[in-house]
Parts: structure tokens; C-alpha cells; sequence
């Protein structure tokens, strides 16, 4: 099983910058996006099926903002949008999809750069959502988490780790609830295979030139449960593909 996480920031914008010709390299059995800032009749779809895509939406209630959508040529057994929490699931963050055995979750993150009550929603958002975690391992210990998760974990995933203390995204508090996260049993895939550092899935729009110098953050994951450790294959970020601010991430996983 082939799968990418991508924040495409804006899936009508992507597709203006190549997306559908990318998507026709067949880089992926599985595509997860994140911040589509569409519903399913903004766009075409009848060229995602005729590619061999089967695809779930789950929109923001807020037109051109947030939600989530996949992709896939593997027909899941089941498809699930939401996660029950009221503000969440008006913004459209979270869409499950069942493989077998495999629970692959595709999530977006709040971000909470755009001021104090953003980022207090951020943290009750990480609060609830690894509850939700927690409780759906106990049923499904095979579990597959990929998204815009937009935290930074550690010093070696951001380019400027000292100038970025106090900036959302690497603040200590969300650095510590990744730190909690991959204690309660998940594996950052990227690390397992990758742990060399300068390997970035973001680069900000607000200062021109940092993509090109590659002044980037590692905000896009691949978690898996470790009863899936030994069913890594692969994992890689593709810097090179340039349809968003960010870029695709990849995982390959033995099914």
C-alpha cells in the first residue's frame, strides 16, 4: 500500500498548478489532502475516476476553508467523517477509512498562528483528539495516522529552532504533546528512515525566497501504531513537488 499526505492549501489553486498531471504519475495507490478548501462540486471529479480514484470528502462548513478529502484505488470497507467533537467536525478535520485490518485516519491539525484563541482551540483540539486516539487503538491496534499535524517536534524538524521558541507550532507545549503522542505507542515513519536533518514538508508564504533556501518545518507526519513497525517498507518527503506551501509525503506500508 502506497499512501501520500498532502496539504494542498486550496485544491482548486492545486489543480491550477499541475496537481491532475502529477496525480497521473500514479504516485500513490492512496491520497490523503488536507485544507482542500473546496466540496466535491467545486471540482471535476470525473477526472479522479477516470484516473482509477475513488474519493471522500469531508468539507468545512465555512465555504473555502480547512476540511480533508482522499483518494484511493484500494476500495476501503468502510468510510467514516468526523471525529464527534462539535468544532472539529464544522471545520472538517477528520475522515477514517478501514483497509482490512489497517485504520488509516487522515487529519488537519488547527493551526494556531492566527492569534490567542486559535491556539487555545489547538490544544483542545490535541486534548480531545488523542482521547479519540486512545479509544479507537484499544478496537483497532493496526492504526495509520497521516496530516497536517502542524507542530514541529524537534529541533531537527524546523530550520530555525532558536528564532522559533515562542512561535506557534514549536511552542514547548505542543512540542510536549507530541513527545506524549509517540510515547503512547506511535512511530514518527519519516524518522525510522530519515535521520538526517533539512528534510522539511512546509515553507512559509510570508517571506520570499525560503523554499528556495529551503527554511522549512516538518509539520506533515506518517504516524503508525507499532504492531505496523514491521510492515514499514518506505517513507520520504517529496520537496520537489510544488503545487501548495507545502509538499507531499509519502509512506509505503506491507499489507
Amino acid at each position: 500500500m502506497r499512501i501520500i499526505s498532502y496539504n494542498v492549501n486550496g485544491i482548486r489553486a492545486a489543480i491550477k498548478k499541475g496537481f491532475i498531471d502529477w496525480l497521473k504519475t500514479d504516485p500513490a495507490d492512496i491520497i490523503c489532502l488536507q485544507e482542500i478548501k473546496a466540496a466535491h462540486t467545486d471540482i471535476d471529479v470525473k477526472i479522479l475516476e477516470d484516473l482509477g480514484y475513488e474519493h471522500h470528502w469531508f468539507s468545512a462548513q465555512k465555504k473555502g476553508y480547512s476540511g480533508v478529502a482522499v483518494f484511493t484505488k484500494i476500495k476501503p470497507d468502510t468510510v467514516k467523517i468526523g471525529c464527534g467533537f462539535e468544532i472539529s467536525d464544522f471545520e472538517g478535520r477528520v475522515i477514517e477509512l478501514q483497509f482490512g485490518d489497517i485504520k488509516l485516519i487522515n487529519a488537519y491539525f488547527p493551526s494556531g498562528t492566527s492569534g490567542d484563541e486559535r491556539q487555545t482551540y489547538k490544544y483542545q483540539w490535541l486534548k480531545e483528539f488523542h482521547g479519540y486516539l486512545e479509544k479507537i487503538k484499544k478496537k483497532n491496534p493496526k492504526l495509520i495516522l497521516c496530516g497536517d499535524y502542524n507542530i514541529a517536534h524537534n529541533e531537527i524538524d524546523i530550520h530555525d529552532p532558536k528564532g522559533n521558541k515562542k512561535s506557534s507550532g514549536f511552542l514547548p507545549e505542543e512540542r510536549v504533546w507530541m513527545d506524549k503522542f509517540l510515547g503512547a505507542g506511535w512511530i514518527d515513519t519519516f524518522r525510522v528512515f530519515h535521520p538526517e536533518p533539512h528534510r522539511y514538508s512546509w515553507w512559509s508564504q510570508r517571506f520570499p525566497g525560503v523554499r528556495l533556501s529551503n527554511k522549512g518545518w516538518r509539520i506533515d507526519y506518517f504516524s503508525v501504531t507499532k504492531p505496523l513497525q514491521k510492515q514499514l517498507l518506505a517513507a520520504d518527503i517529496y520537496h520537489e513537488v510544488k503545487h501548495s506551501d507545502h509538499c507531499p509525503i509519502y509512506l509505503e506500508i506491507k499489507i
